[in-house]
């Protein structure tokens, strides 16, 4: 009771933010409620700092309901289907996201921008919800957090502008989703964006839904890759703890996202529910809830950042993600272009 008594305040506060926004992401999908909570919350932030009894709260809302978010993400994937139809883009997806892992790498070494930046910019720019995901691990801050997603969303936008005439340019199958949905899958970061992408194409050949099933498909593929990246920050930030540390040695327990267990039980909930019959429908409102879960913790994120550090320092994660936005568009070109996928 003293829990909620102490949390109340900070979490209808950001209740406050993440319903409105919410309402405005399924207005315009090609921005997404999580970016329109975060922005909200940094133009509050400006004229309103939360005192000692809304901060408890917020915190609670950016950093649990983040990991809840992430675990409700497992109720959205069906192994069976992402293991049958995902395989294809498979190599594709392995290689877009270590290349941009190692762009980040790169540039965090030769530009000396901030570690933490770095790491959630390269895994978001790969992967998406996982650069939420991720925060937790490397103890981010809320400056940090909403820095990542700001230079992530600023080039999904691009992605989800430019891409369908840019498909139609360099020559991609009209007469079928196929490959468009796979370069949309695997070169758009948020899923929100993949799916405008995705959708735009359909409109503009008359195809149905056949490039956004498959974009969908091999996004959620790419969601899976939370789970090894995930365990081996954790790994890596224990065993660097640990040798700063007089208290003791590396330990396993203290290192695994117990989320991250969460999430591969959802997964792993829904995928023999529905081999046993039951429809995939059941399990959309989870899948919901879970996108107004990210939406919450993003206002709550928004409301702990100092804006004007954000604009100071935002050059360098700016050029960042631009370096990793074009490495894995690129990529993702090539191998499709080598696997004959177009």
């Amino acid at each position: 009771m003293n829990l909620i008594k102490e949390k109340y305040k900070g979490l209808l506060v950001c209740l406050a933010i993440a319903i409105p926004a919410w309402i405005l992401g399924k207005i315009f999908p090609i921005i997404g409620s999580a970016v329109i909570a975060i922005i909200a919350g940094m133009v509050i932030a400006l004229f309103w700092q939360p005192g000692k009894t809304f901060k408890p709260g917020i915190t609670f809302t950016s950093k649990k309901i983040l990991q809840y978010a992430v675990i409700l993400l497992g109720f959205g994937l069906n192994l069976n289907v992402i293991f049958s139809t995902g395989k294809q883009s498979l190599p594709i997806i392995i290689c877009t996201i270590s290349t941009s892992l190692i762009i980040a790498f790169a540039l965090h070494k030769a530009m000396h921008i901030d570690s933490n930046i770095s790491t959630l910019i390269g895994v978001g720019s790969s992967i998406c919800g996982g650069s939420a995901a991720t925060a937790p691990i490397i103890d981010a801050d809320d400056d940090e957090v909403a820095q990542a997603i700001s230079v992530i969303f600023f080039f999904n936008v691009l992605a989800a502008l430019l891409f369908p005439m840019f498909g139609h340019f360099l020559g991609f199958d009209t007469t079928s989703g196929e490959a468009f949905g796979i370069f949309a899958g695997t070169a758009v970061n948020d899923t929100s964006s993949v799916t405008a992408t995705a959708s735009t194409w359909d409109s503009m050949w008359n195809l149905g839904t056949q490039t956004l099933d498959k974009a969908v498909t091999v996004k959620l593929t790419r969601t899976l890759a939370i789970i090894p990246i995930t365990l081996v920050l954790a790994l890596f930030r224990a065993k660097q703890s640990g040798s700063n540390s007089n208290e003791g040695g590396f330990s396993f327990k203290k290192a695994f996202p117990m989320f991250i267990l969460w999430f591969i039980v959802a997964s792993l909930i829904t995928t023999i529910a529905i081999s046993l019959g039951v429809p995939s429908s059941v399990f959309a409102p989870l899948k919901e809830l879970s996108k107004f879960f990210i939406t919450l913790a993003m206002a709550a994120i928004g409301l702990g950042c100092n804006v004007v550090k954000l604009i100071k320092n935002g050059g360098k994660p700016i050029l960042l993600g631009g370096c990793c936005w074009i490495g894995i568009t690129c990529v993702s070109l090539l191998l499709q272009h080598v696997l004959s996928i177009w």
